[in-house]
């Protein structure tokens, strides 16, 4: 058994009436319901009177503006539609849809409540039945009927939908843009104009896209990555500096690099990129090995590859030349015999605790 809300709309003069069935009230079902609820009315409106509910509505304050969601304003901004919320406790500013609402309680969740349903599919067809009818069914004090008053004076009156439906979407504030001029999500890279290197960005990301904006500026769109995907960049090349002092790391400027440091170091290199299927693969192994010159002078690196070659390891990398470094096993003299170093031998002893370690006062 699982517990079903029902999302309720209507117009306010021909009372035309949308229902929706939903498995929780978050803020995403709360967008999707009213981009249903317009494709149905086949239009928008000018206003929109929803609750005070958290998911749209994040405070209503007696003196002072209204703060909504940033994703429900959004929403409402694309559809040309304004919020403003019911006073809270005043279902006369919402009247048309309380009535609605208690009408939906005998009309739909009656009328169904002795009937099972497998999927969520189901149920939603049956629920739009029970609406139809309901919307069909001739007024008691009027001419007409909800479709008919709605299809004759109302439907006139809405406001052309927009030709792409409102994408759900959410925020990441406050992402670091790196010095590669590339912000980081969900372990993927995307791109933004290099003078924001340094600087703070939010993210805003749909199902499809990611868009980088600063402050109420619009840096840079990307599509979005796929879920099973890392270590991928999206990069423009308007958002790269012009001119030829900047390049993007690849194999060919990796081994210029290592060129710049001695014959040793370009074989470990090379060795790297041997090792791996992709070239791609094998940039941030050799570049961790390369930016070990940062710490350590060009001259120790080099003699440290030329170590690290002459042991059993083909392709050595950073994890074995840093304890090379970091003894100064590289150093003239460091060695004691010719033998290449290698990992320090594992010690045959170690700490022994005694007897009175384990049982205090006497042996055992």
């Amino acid at each position: 058994m699982t517990r079903v809300y029902l999302f309720v709309g209507c117009l306010p003069y021909s009372r035309y009436s949308f229902v929706e069935p939903t498995l929780d009230m978050k803020q995403d079902t709360w967008l999707r319901a009213h981009v249903g609820m317009f494709e149905y009315f086949g239009g928008s409106v000018p206003r929109i009177v929803p609750d005070n509910l958290k998911t749209g509505v994040i405070k209503h304050p007696k003196e002072g503006e209204i703060v909504l969601n940033d994703a429900y304003r959004e929403m409402a901004a694309h559809y040309s539609a304004a919020v403003l919320p019911g006073r809270i406790r005043a279902p006369k500013d919402k009247a048309s849809v309380e009535n609605t609402v208690w009408h939906v309680a005998m009309r739909v969740i009656a009328d169904l409540r002795d009937q099972q349903f497998a999927t969520l599919a189901e149920l939603k067809v049956a629920v739009t039945d029970r609406v139809d009818a309901y919307n069909a069914e001739p007024f008691q004090k009027r001419a007409g009927s909800r479709t008919s008053v709605f299809a004759a004076e109302e439907k006139a009156l809405l406001r052309p939908l927009p030709a792409v439906s409102y994408e759900i979407s959410r925020w990441v504030y406050g992402r670091r843009v790196a010095r590669n001029g590339h912000v980081a999500f969900a372990r993927n890279y995307y791109s933004v104009p290099y003078t924001h290197v340094g600087a703070k960005v939010d993210l805003r990301v749909t199902d499809t896209m990611l868009e980088i904006h600063h402050g109420q500026q619009r840096l840079a769109s990307h599509l979005l990555v796929a879920e099973n995907v890392v270590n991928e960049y999206r990069t423009h090349d308007a958002d790269l500096p012009a001119g030829p002092k900047y390049r993007q790391w690849d194999q060919h400027r990796v081994q210029e690099w290592a060129q710049r440091v001695g014959p040793a170091t370009v074989t470990v290199v090379d060795r790297v990129f041997e090792s791996v299927p992709v070239a791609e693969q094998g940039l941030n192994p050799a570049l961790a090995v390369l930016r070990l010159t940062r710490r350590f002078s060009a001259e120790r690196v080099e003699a440290a590859c030329s170590i690290a070659l002459a042991g059993p390891i083909r392709s050595p990398r950073y994890a074995h030349l840093r304890p090379i470094l970091d003894t100064g096993q590289d150093r003239p003299g460091a060695l004691t015999s010719s033998s290449p170093a290698g990992p320090p031998a594992e010690e045959t002893g170690g700490y022994v605790r005694g007897a009175s370690y384990y049982a205090a006062g006497g042996t055992r």
